[in-house]
């Protein structure tokens, strides 16, 4: 090794790694990569609620649905979405049937909404958002069967 090292010129042993100055270089520009990336990446949280929720109430639109084929009509608004999964004391005892194993939860943790008559349909089944309260925009506007 060390006769190698006396045959190379001197300007080829200086380049042997990194200056100070190209370490910051690249630091500097991945900083200015993050700084695009983790905002985007930050907000995937939010989307994934929204589809989860989006999925929730086509599934209690579809139970709602096979109830009202099997019923008649909707189940009206002191019924509920309760009616999806346990029996109602009116019903009798051969005619019943659970349409799903449980109630979901908004992706916030809070029951869904339900209406019979709806305001935008003929039933609404709806999530009021991340904030809990009608109305709202981004993460925190209303999510309901109407946008499906």
């Amino acid at each position: 090794m060390q006769i190698a090292r006396r045959n190379l010129p001197a300007r080829c042993l200086r380049q042997q790694g990194f200056t100070l100055i190209e370490i910051m270089v690249v630091v500097v520009i991945l900083g200015i990569l993050a700084a695009m990336v983790v905002p985007k990446v930050l907000d995937r949280p939010d989307q994934a609620r929204a589809t989860a929720a989006r999925q929730d109430i086509g599934g209690l639109m579809q139970a709602l649905k096979l109830y009202r084929l099997d019923n008649g009509a909707y189940p009206n608004q002191n019924q509920g979405l309760k009616v999806l999964v346990e029996k109602p004391a009116q019903a009798k005892d051969g005619q019943w049937r659970a349409y799903l194993d449980r109630l979901p939860n908004d992706p916030w943790g809070r029951p869904y909404q339900y209406l019979n008559p709806g305001a935008n349909g003929e039933i609404d089944v709806f999530s009021l958002g991340a904030d809990g309260q009608a109305g709202g925009d981004g993460v925190n506007a209303d999510l309901g069967s109407w946008q499906l």
